[in-house]
């Protein structure tokens, strides 16, 4: 179990309500354990356990993912690289950036893993439109982006039809460990932020309206952990 408030109820065993998801704020907490948490929350669950969405942020940590390739890590310096199991290539985590993990029974909810995708993206776009920025997605390069510069990234593992792994959106915070890598496998690919958008940007805001898109694109209803 995680120390502080980075703690889990691994299985919900309530009598499964249909579309709800448990969202769960874990806080500021260290990478591995909570990919480890993820794993073992995708293997341990059951036709009954409740979806979760956490959100999280990570301190300074470089995730390399499945199809990684070592090239694309230019100086990682002190800042240490993760191995992990999802999709995709490397990328940044750390302060200041919103971490969603979607833990989703894809086959009970009735959808694919493109439709998954498509609504995750589509949440941040219209997250960022709250903002007055125009954001889209690219082809063959999941993630979203403002006029070819990349403000949200994706990667996802599935397991026994169910989702975990997720998104990563930068909102206020250090961007240059992205200029330690090939973000996403693209050398020329520019980083860009939220805050550097938009004016009064607010983490714990952007949070909830994040929350409220993701839940009306993938046809969720929100519920807190603590009412769970």
């Amino acid at each position: 179990m995680l120390n502080g408030h980075c703690k889990f109820r691994l299985m919900n065993k309530e009598p499964l309500i249909e579309q709800t998801i448990i969202v769960r704020h874990l806080g500021h907490c260290e990478y591995e354990p909570v990919w480890r948490e993820m794993q073992q929350f995708t293997d341990q669950r059951d036709e009954n356990t409740l979806d979760e969405l956490w959100l999280v942020e990570h301190p300074p940590v470089f995730t390399q993912g499945l199809a990684g390739k070592a090239e694309h890590i230019l100086a990682a310096g002190d800042i240490p690289v993760v191995q992990v199991d999802r999709g995709g290539q490397v990328t940044y985590h750390g302060p200041g950036q919103i971490v969603v993990y979607p833990m989703i029974n894809l086959r009970r909810h009735g959808i694919g893993v493109k439709s998954l995708v498509n609504g995750i993206e589509q949440a941040i776009i219209d997250t960022v439109a709250l903002y007055g920025i125009v954001a889209k997605r690219k082809n063959n390069a999941p993630g979203v982006y403002v006029e070819g510069a990349k403000i949200a990234s994706l990667g996802l593992r599935i397991r026994k039809a169910c989702s975990f792994h997720g998104l990563a959106f930068n909102i206020n915070m250090d961007l240059e460990p992205f200029m330690r890598i090939n973000p996403c496998g693209f050398s020329d690919l520019k980083v860009i932020q939220l805050a550097d958008l938009a004016n009064g940007v607010n983490t714990a805001t952007v949070e909830q309206q994040l929350i409220a898109a993701f839940c009306k694109q993938l046809n969720f209803a929100a519920q807190a952990a603590n009412a769970a």
